[in-house]
């Protein structure tokens, strides 16, 4: 991440959307079961909410600037941190009964990989588990927030298909002001 965007997403603004808009609006109504994956963590503040609403979380993070600390932070709760590929997750198959991904799909380098981050998804989740999460609308602001940063906005319009073809069923996309949450079932 570049300096603009790494002081956004640490930011008290940040978190306080977090905490009041999007992870409200995810998870409003599911039930994520009580061992939860979440996908890349960044600076944990996200963590911090999930595991008020789980038994366990385990939270994988490509970054290791992000991994380390919230491993040495969180070492004494019920989150377990794994520094490690998304798209390649070194997780048994079907060890988790929900999960979610706020706002990191986009920095996926590719279509191809975020493809291949559902499929893994889907492996690592029980039958009936439910998969949800929340990424940004494409905007020009941005496109200019992450200059020099990986940044493969989500087309939403085609997000449903691309979770069907990676096995989702009961697919739901709901597009908000900035941001469109979705969810899906593992078949």
């Amino acid at each position: 991440m570049n300096l603009l965007h790494r002081w956004i997403c640490h930011s008290e603004n940040w978190k306080n959307q977090l905490r009041d808009e999007m992870v409200p609006w995810v998870l409003e109504g599911l039930d994520l079961g009580p061992d939860v994956l979440e996908l890349g963590p960044g600076p944990g503040f996200t963590t911090d909410l999930l595991r008020q609403r789980c038994r366990h979380l385990t939270a994988i993070e490509i970054d290791a600037n992000y991994a380390r600390p919230l491993e040495e932070r969180l070492r004494e709760a019920n989150v377990k941190i794994v520094h490690a590929d998304a798209t390649a997750m070194p997780l048994p198959d079907q060890a988790f009964s929900g999960a979610v991904a706020f706002t990191m799909l986009h920095h996926v380098p590719s279509e191809q990989l975020q493809d291949r981050l559902f499929h893994e998804v889907h492996r690592v989740l029980r039958p009936g588990a439910v998969f949800a999460g929340t990424d940004s609308i494409r905007r020009v602001f941005l496109r200019l927030a992450h200059i020099g940063d990986t940044y493969v906005p989500i087309d939403y319009h085609t997000l449903r298909a691309r979770l069907e073809i990676a096995g989702f069923t009961d697919v739901e996309i709901a597009r908000g002001k900035k941001r469109f949450r979705f969810r899906a079932r593992r078949a």
